[in-house]
């Protein structure tokens, strides 16, 4: 797990070695143990890359990068390649033995070599036979043009830009801006698309000309320019045909062999523990594997938040070597931080304790698996359940479906974004709408209420907010809605938020990440199972549960779905709330350049005043205002090796 940048220069013009050494220095932290530089001039083609190492496999220096396949050029069977690569290739070892058989030859133990060698046998071909998480970019001497790909799912972050025969890329945006050819205003499109979402959707980013290469994707870029091609989507049909028993059988043997090839590692393992059911039955299959297993988990003073008990059930359960933290409303002073390291306006909220969790690892262990994907992969959010409902709801009179939109109607907006009356009201608001309406309802921050956008970024800005959403949703509207609600969520929500949220949070601490639960193989199967096998009216993820008996405790198999929420309702209605107040109704606030000062107040009059629940609406707007202050302006790096987070922020009194 490292960070990687780098330039392809097709028109004469210089890579400079500074440049790279600066580039990767900004992204120091997400490889502390050693940075390298490789730069090379073909004529009026330049390139180079850096590199900062987070040594996970082979500590060994023959194992740093940027990496070249030496052994193979020295034997006259290959031409010469350069790599940079971001992430773990959990099935590398049996690769590396199938190239030596072929007759290829090692200088590590690493699978960035591995990836160099097939490149070599296949070309681009190579991504089909890959399982882990990567971004990487293969620099090929003899065809002068660079090959960049990323993971499926979207796990590793790629972004690029493009301009006048000139290719610089990086793991996080700020690694960019050091080249002074790459313009750095701000996209209004995107920051449109953030007040919609929460965050910015893939494809673009919040700054003009900065792309990211999408999830499942890659492209090769030479001197007539970049060509960008899809290598991998997710299917959901044919469904398989067999039964829940064989099922289930299959899905244990997966889900066991998923864990069992994210054990490679050369420093301390461990995972992050919340007492859900997707990370309780990651530690169970961990700890059958071997070793006591070091556990991770965060709190909050709200019990309605705190799932600490249930982690606690878990950890005792296996026997791990179990830590905690407690998350209260002083640590919302992190929110610089945040907004510096996520490099574009970013507003789920979970970023807090995740960046706190990943701390809190990173102090007794270097890779760390987790839950992730669960909900995704195996129908697992109230909204999936929402979407199976509106069947039978279609099917009632129409008076009966009136009569009872109108009695929730006399409720009063519901004060907390969590609970049965929150999701009814969301439930029943688009129940009368298309199956998209349905989908985008569970989503949103500001919507499409032109009213709360400032007039003149309203005007220069005129799409539907969540447009977004509703073209990945009616993109698979032949599938079954729940199909076509899960596959939205892997093409948008899973990539641009959630995992933004934990490779940023865990790499902001050198800490890696691991997701069996997003093995495009198990993904994969599971997608093209019947979807009564994976929910039904009154529970998600019912197969899942099934494996889970007599691995995890039954307490957590019976416990309401949960999420790693924060309690922002009640955070933004005491002390901090009156300071973000402040910051935000401020006469000089970045953030009224979007939303008018008349709609901030009005939305923390009505929040404080329990009319509405607005916390993640607030939440929006105060990390819109961080990331104004602290990542829209171009960086500077000195030669110091100091962590360059460090020098911003107090560069900027945070």
């Amino acid at each position: 797990m490292c960070g990687i940048v780098g330039v392809a220069d097709f028109a004469g013009r210089p890579v400079s070695r500074t440049l790279l050494e600066q580039s990767a220095t900004l992204v120091q932290h997400r490889g502390p143990d050693g940075q390298g530089v490789w730069e090379e001039h073909q004529g009026d083609t330049h390139v180079g890359f850096g590199h900062q190492r987070l040594a996970v496999l082979d500590l060994r220096s023959c194992a740093s990068q940027p990496m070249h396949n030496s052994g193979c050029v020295s034997q006259g069977t290959a031409s010469p390649l350069a790599l940079v690569f971001n992430g773990e290739i959990y099935n590398f070892q049996e690769l590396r033995r199938d190239l030596l058989a072929r007759g290829h030859r090692f200088i590590s133990d690493t699978d960035s070599e591995v990836l160099l060698h097939l490149y070599e046998e296949s070309g681009p071909d190579m991504l089909e036979q890959l399982r882990g998480m990567f971004a990487f970019a293969i620099w090929d001497a003899r065809s002068r043009q660079l090959f960049c790909a990323r993971d499926r799912v979207g796990k590793k972050p790629f972004y690029f830009n493009y301009s006048a025969g000139r290719f610089c890329f990086a793991s996080e945006p700020r690694a960019l801006f050091v080249d002074p050819t790459v313009q750095i205003d701000v996209d209004a499109e995107a920051v449109r698309a953030y007040l919609a979402l929460g965050y910015v959707p893939s494809g673009k980013s919040a700054f003009s000309g900065l792309q990211r290469l999408l999830p499942g994707h890659s492209l090769v870029v030479n001197k007539l320019g970049v060509k960008q091609q899809r290598y991998w989507c997710l299917k959901y049909e044919p469904k398989r045909e067999l039964s829940k028993l064989d099922a289930l059988e299959e899905l244990r043997e997966r889900l066991e062999e998923c864990v069992r090839l994210r054990l490679e590692s050369d420093v301390p393992l461990g995972a992050f523990l919340s007492g859900g059911m997707d990370s309780s039955v990651i530690v169970a299959l961990l700890t059958k594997f071997g070793a006591k297993t070091k556990t991770f988990s965060i709190g909050f003073e709200d019990t309605s938040y705190n799932e600490l008990p249930y982690a606690r059930l878990v950890a005792d359960r296996c026997g791990t070597d179990h830590h905690e933290f407690m998350v209260r409303p002083e640590l919302l002073g992190i929110a610089p931080k945040l907004a510096w390291h996520y490099g574009e306006p970013y507003a789920d909220s979970s970023a807090i304790p995740t960046y706190e969790l990943a701390r809190l690892a990173s102090d007794h262990i270097t890779v760390a698996l987790n839950g992730d994907g669960g909900d995704e992969t195996f129908a697992g959010y109230r909204r999936y359940r929402a979407h199976w409902a509106k069947d039978s709801y279609d099917q009632l009179p129409q008076g009966l479906r009136e009569a009872l939109r109108d009695g929730l109607q006399r409720f009063p907006a519901a004060t907390r974004s969590r609970g049965l009356l929150y999701d009814l009201q969301r439930f029943f608001g688009a129940s009368d709408g298309s199956r998209q309406t349905q989908y985008v309802s569970w989503f949103g921050f500001f919507g499409g209420r032109r009213a709360d956008l400032n007039s003149a970024f309203a005007e220069a800005t005129d799409r539907e907010a969540l447009t977004e959403l509703e073209d990945a949703f009616v993109s698979t509207d032949s599938l079954h809605p729940v199909d076509a609600a899960m596959r939205a969520d892997v093409s948008l929500y899973l990539p641009d938020d959630l995992l933004v949220k934990v490779d940023i949070a865990t790499m902001a601490h050198g800490l890696e990440a691991r997701s069996p639960l997003l093995d495009h193989t198990l993904m994969e199967f599971v997608a093209r199972l019947p979807v009564e096998f994976k929910l039904n009216f009154f529970q998600g993820k019912t197969l899942l549960r099934r494996v889970a008996k007599g691995l995890i405790p039954d307490d957590i198999l019976r416990r309401k779905k949960a999420g790693f929420g924060v309690p922002l309702d009640q955070w933004f209605r005491g002390e901090f709330g009156n300071s973000a107040r402040e910051i935000l109704l401020a006469s000089n606030a970045h953030v009224q350049e979007y939303v008018d000062a008349v709609t901030i107040r009005r939305l923390f009059d009505e929040h404080c005043e329990l009319r509405a629940a607005h916390g993640h609406r607030l939440w929006a707007l105060y990390m819109l205002e961080q990331w104004k202050t602290v990542c829209s302006v171009r960086p500077t790096v000195t030669n110091s090796n100091q962590v360059a987070v460090s020098r911003v922020l107090d560069r900027r009194g945070l």
